[in-house]
């Protein structure tokens, strides 16, 4: 499997001069744990950091700092991590282990965002592949049993 068949395509983007509080605002209406900061050079959507729900907590919440005094930029991490469409299952594991995280932005191949590969689309395209891989071990079985009978 490729990022390109496992991303989601529709992701929630924030600018670097974007408040602290927006970026929280957003992530609860989108139901999202992170953002892709972005800058936008002829209209298109580059990304240029991240900003997660635990950013949020770390950085503003338990340093007893006012969100109203920070923006994004302040707390995002950046550079953005990125992987593209034609990198596989297992590269993308490798990233996020080697790296310690769990979201990849999808670029093109002139580095404009396309989509977004979360941890949690990685655990659902391997839980496909563990059942594909166990219904051909109970092809197998059941292929063998009708020979041997």
């Amino acid at each position: 499997m490729r990022a390109s068949d496992i991303c989601t395509l529709d992701v929630a983007c924030i600018h670097a001069s974007a408040s602290v509080t927006d970026a929280a605002k957003l992530m609860r209406t989108r139901h999202a744990g992170a953002l892709v900061v972005i800058e936008k050079p002829d209209g298109e959507r580059i990304p240029v950091g991240i900003v997660t729900d635990r950013d949020i907590v770390m950085s503003v919440v338990a340093a007893d700092v006012p969100a109203a005094s920070l923006v994004v930029g302040d707390i995002m991490s950046a550079p953005a991590l990125t992987c593209g469409k034609d990198h596989h299952l297992l590269e993308i594991i490798s990233i996020m282990r080697t790296k310690a995280i769990r979201r990849l932005p999808l670029v093109n191949a002139y580095g404009v965002l396309t989509g977004l590969v979360a941890a949690d689309d990685v655990y659902l395209a391997l839980g496909v592949l563990l059942r594909e891989m166990n219904a051909a071990i109970a092809d197998e079985q059941t292929q063998e049993h009708q020979l041997r009978i």
